[in-house]
């Protein structure tokens, strides 16, 4: 049997679920994914997971030292369980994600957020890796935000620190939290959609609208403009509060770069951090790996933390 020590990550999308085994070094040696019957409740969802990973574990030599999740909602990762997940999930909240991946596995399981794990795997092998301060801003469904600060990720009293996406201060829009004028009314895929639809009467998908601006479609090249406006300004926002000026940015809908891209950094020219000094802005280096590898590196620094094995490389 192989001496190599394997940690897997779990990324629980609403949709869809993924899952990656890595090496010591994070490095992804195989991956796999399936569709998250999030209608079913917490135990489908997670017999789920582990029925992706499991042909992994069986194909890879090496032994598991631990899984890490990364999941939608607010998380407990103390206990290892969902506080608060959106109603697209049945029976989620309160769910004890670790102890029944830990008791299906027979090796110990890490839970976090799956925002606070994108910008782990990007601080730990991705676009900003080695980097001491970021913040770290999803685009999918919603808008979610991450700072990682001296090496670590830092998550503030509540765990609620770097969460941008529904912080006031961006129009008047109505959100779907109940709140109004977050940025999530202008950057989420959902919002883009809506936007579009608000100005033109049709319905697309982001994809599609970022399709139409690239056709040259005026209506929706605003839409994109707008939505990189408001992350500038929640860019400019974050470093005039905590002095980050790195940023990585990722999820479904960072995939229309082009178009994201030349509107942050537009704004960020009219509009520069107090401090005065640049912006590093990226895109996400991992791509969809970047949640699973995050929970990787969590289970990874869990392993190191309590002693069952070195980190190779002191990771956060």
């Amino acid at each position: 049997m192989s001496d190599r020590i394997l940690y897997a990550g779990v990324d629980i999308g609403g949709t869809t679920t993924q899952v990656v085994l890595c090496d010591e070094t994070l490095t992804v040696l195989d991956r796999a994914e399936t569709t998250t019957p999030a209608a079913r409740g917490g135990r489908a969802m997670i017999d789920a997971a582990l029925g992706a990973l499991a042909p992994l574990l069986r194909s890879t030599p090496g032994r598991l030292a631990g899984t890490g999740v990364g999941a939608a909602g607010l998380v407990d990762p103390a206990e290892g369980r969902i506080l608060v997940a959106s109603d697209s999930f049945r029976d989620w909240s309160g769910f004890p994600v670790t102890a029944a991946v830990a008791d299906a596995l027979g090796v110990p399981a890490y839970l976090d957020n799956d925002v606070n794990a994108f910008l782990r795997g990007e601080a730990s092998s991705g676009a900003v890796r080695g980097e001491p301060d970021v913040l770290g801003i999803t685009l999918g469904t919603g808008v979610g935000g991450a700072l990682w600060t001296g090496g670590r990720l830092f998550t503030g009293p509540h765990g609620a620190a770097g969460e941008i996406g529904h912080i006031p201060g961006f129009g008047d829009l109505p959100c779907t939290c109940g709140g109004r004028g977050h940025l999530e009314t202008l950057a989420s895929g959902r919002s883009l959609t809506a936007r579009y639809a608000d100005r033109t009467g049709r319905t697309l998908t982001a994809h599609e609208v970022a399709d139409a601006a690239g056709r040259g479609d005026e209506d929706a090249r605003a839409v994109y403009d707008a939505a990189g406006a408001g992350l500038a300004r929640a860019v400019v926002m974050t470093a005039g509060l905590v002095d980050l000026t790195t940023v990585v940015i990722g999820g479904g809908v960072s995939r229309a770069w082009h178009l994201l891209e030349p509107a942050i950094r537009a704004r960020l020219a009219e509009e520069p951090p107090v401090s005065g000094h640049p912006v590093r802005l990226v895109r996400s280096g991992l791509g969809a790996d970047a949640v699973p590898v995050g929970a990787a590196a969590l289970a990874r620094r869990g392993a190191a933390r309590d002693g069952r094995r070195p980190d190779p490389a002191p990771a956060p």
